[in-house]
């Protein structure tokens, strides 16, 4: 009996890796707890704006651990090198501090830990130059990180974002970009989230495109009580002028 592929289905084939020149991306954060009238990126890492001063020039990150249990562990970098083109590196936690990587990155927007058959029991903190620019929280073994640069030759299709606030807290949201060779950011999507009105969701009917090397950032304006915080957002990628044949 012969295979049957279903090919009607766009989404389905780009995850297959059928579509020529696409990919995709699925991005979420949780900030564990923004203070009221604070406004932080929602990332692993409480009341802070991400610091994305730290990546005024590629560099090599060290991976920190909190608890001597992790030792065994092993996490997964996955970002961008110095021409914005995609990197990844696994580093052992060897040591409490200083575990370096071989190679130079521009950006990290995921981290997850490997090699250990259970996930992470202390902090892992990643660092650039000693700035944390990401962390695996206790218990998660992954970053949950609403931040993402679009790679070198892609352009980035923003086709739905969704974000949530723990119950009794509210704030407003917003999806800023730094669209490549601008110097600031800029509002893309605002929206607002409150504890009793359920999962904010909003679907582009014409996919909002990002081009290649602008950064993501999703960000909470908190109101009158603090919380916890989550965001996601879908990306196609696809390769810039992709030809035929």
């Amino acid at each position: 009996m012969a295979n049957y592929y279903p090919m009607d289905n766009m989404f389905l084939n780009i995850a297959r890796g059928l579509v020529k020149g696409t990919s995709f991306v699925h991005k979420f954060g949780a900030v564990p707890s923004l203070s009221t009238a604070t406004t932080g990126t929602v990332w692993d890492v409480n009341d802070t704006i991400y610091p994305w001063s730290a990546w005024d020039t590629a560099g090599t990150i060290t991976v920190d651990r909190a608890n001597a249990g992790d030792a065994s562990l092993s996490v997964t970098i996955i970002g961008l090198d110095s021409d914005y083109n995609a990197l990844q590196e696994t580093i052992a936690l060897t040591n409490a501090t200083g575990n370096a990587s071989t190679n130079s990155f521009k950006r990290v927007f995921r981290a997850f830990a490997t090699d250990d058959g259970s996930t992470n029991i202390g902090l892992i903190s990643i660092k650039k130059g000693g700035t944390t620019i990401a962390a695996i929280t206790a218990g998660k073994g992954q970053t949950l990180m609403a931040v993402y640069t679009v790679p070198a030759g892609y352009t980035g299709y923003l086709c739905k974002g969704t974000a949530s606030a723990q119950a009794g807290a509210d704030a407003t949201g917003d999806m800023f970009v730094r669209y490549f060779g601008q110097t600031t950011f800029r509002v893309g999507h605002s929206f607002e989230v409150d504890g009793d009105g359920g999962q904010y969701t909003y679907d582009f009917t014409v996919p909002l495109p990002i081009p290649a090397k602008s950064d993501i950032d999703v960000r909470m304006s908190t109101r009158s009580n603090n919380g916890r915080y989550t965001a996601a957002f879908d990306i196609i990628l696809i390769k810039d002028n992709l030809g035929g044949g």
